[in-house]
C-alpha cells in the first residue's frame, strides 16, 4: 500500500466525490478509483457503498480517514516548515447571515496572509453545518453555537454574542415596540431555525394575539421588507443594520435574547494549520467590529 492512497481517501471524504477529489489531488477520476480499489484490496473490506447512483463512504472509510488525517497534516506541515507557508485547500461552512457581512473581511485576511491557501465556502443552517463537520465534509464552520448538546469531538471558538433587536420602518418616529407590533404587520424570521424560534417566542411574550403576516428565510430578506415599510420584526443584530438599511432599531433591553456566533472545527483538527488560518481570520475580522 502506498501513502498516496490515504491522501486520496482523505480527499474523497473532504471533497464529497471521486471527481472533486481527483481535481484536488491532481489525478484523473479513473486513477482515484484505482487507488481506492487497491486500498480496499489491502484492507480486505469495502470503503464505499456502490449500491446507489453515488458511492457513499462506509463507516470504515470515515474511521480510517479520521485516524490518518493527523499524520497527513503532520507530513504536510513538515514539507512546508522551512517557509512557514500554509498551503492547500479547505472547505468552510457558514450560515447565511455571515455571507455578506463577514466573509469579505475574512477572505481578504486569508488572501493577504495565506496566498497559497484556497477556500471553498458553502452555506447552510447551523444544524446542517454541524452534521457536515462531524461527517468530515467540512474543515470548519462559522455558525450559531447550540445552547446544549455540544460534542467533545468539536473545538469551539466564540466570536461574537449578538443580541436580538426590534426593527421597524425608519418613518415610525419614536413609537415603542409594544405599539408598533399592534399597528404593523409582523414579519417572522424563519421558524425552522433556532434564531427564528427565539424571535417568535419573544413576539408571543410581547403580544400574544399577534400572528405573522409573512415568514421569510433570511435576515437580509426581513430587513429589506422592513425597509420597504411592510412590517416590523425581531432579528439578531448582525451588524450596523441602520447604516445598511432604512430601518429603525429598538433595543430589547438588558434581558434581550441573544445568540452566540462561533467558529467550530473537529477537535482532532484544532492544531491543523489550515484550520487555524480560518479560525484566526475570523477572530481578527470580528475583533475589528464595534461591540454590540
Amino acid at each position: 500500500m502506498k501513502f498516496e492512497f490515504l491522501i486520496t481517501l482523505d480527499a474523497i471524504l473532504r471533497q464529497g466525490s471521486f471527481a472533486a477529489a481527483a481535481e484536488d489531488v491532481g489525478l484523473t477520476p479513473s486513477a482515484v478509483s484505482l487507488q481506492v480499489k487497491r486500498l480496499e484490496e489491502y484492507l480486505g473490506q469495502p470503503l464505499f457503498d456502490r449500491s446507489g447512483r453515488i458511492a457513499k463512504p462506509t463507516p470504515l472509510a470515515r474511521e480510517l480517514a479520521e485516524n490518518v488525517r493527523g499524520a497527513l497534516d503532520a507530513v504536510e506541515a513538515a514539507r512546508h516548515r522551512r517557509t512557514g507557508a500554509v498551503i492547500g485547500r479547505v472547505v468552510l461552512g457558514t450560515i447565511r447571515s455571515l455571507q455578506s457581512a463577514m466573509m469579505p473581511p475574512v477572505l481578504r485576511d486569508i488572501a493577504e496572509r495565506h496566498p497559497a491557501l484556497s477556500v471553498r465556502v458553502i452555506q447552510g443552517d447551523s444544524t446542517e453545518l454541524l452534521n457536515q463537520l462531524k461527517a468530515g465534509e467540512l474543515d470548519g464552520a462559522a455558525l450559531v453555537r447550540p445552547t446544549s448538546g455540544g460534542s467533545s469531538r468539536l473545538a469551539w471558538h466564540d466570536l461574537q454574542r449578538q443580541p436580538f433587536v426590534f426593527v421597524a420602518p425608519r418613518d415610525t418616529g419614536s413609537a415603542p415596540a409594544t405599539e408598533l407590533v399592534k399597528t404593523h404587520n409582523w414579519l417572522q424570521f424563519d421558524t425552522s431555525l433556532t434564531s427564528g424560534r427565539v424571535a417568535a417566542s419573544y413576539l408571543h411574550r410581547l403580544s400574544p394575539s399577534t400572528r405573522p403576516k409573512f415568514e421569510l428565510e433570511s435576515i437580509e430578506a426581513v430587513l429589506s421588507m422592513v425597509s420597504a415599510g411592510l412590517g416590523v420584526s425581531v432579528i439578531p443584530q448582525v451588524g450596523p443594520i441602520t447604516e445598511t438599511h432604512r430601518v429603525r432599531q429598538i433595543s430589547l433591553g438588558k434581558n434581550a435574547p441573544s445568540r452566540q456566533i462561533s467558529f467550530v472545527c473537529r477537535a482532532s483538527d484544532a492544531d491543523n494549520r489550515r484550520v487555524m488560518a480560518l479560525r484566526d481570520a475570523f477572530k481578527r475580522s470580528y475583533a475589528t467590529l464595534p461591540s454590540t
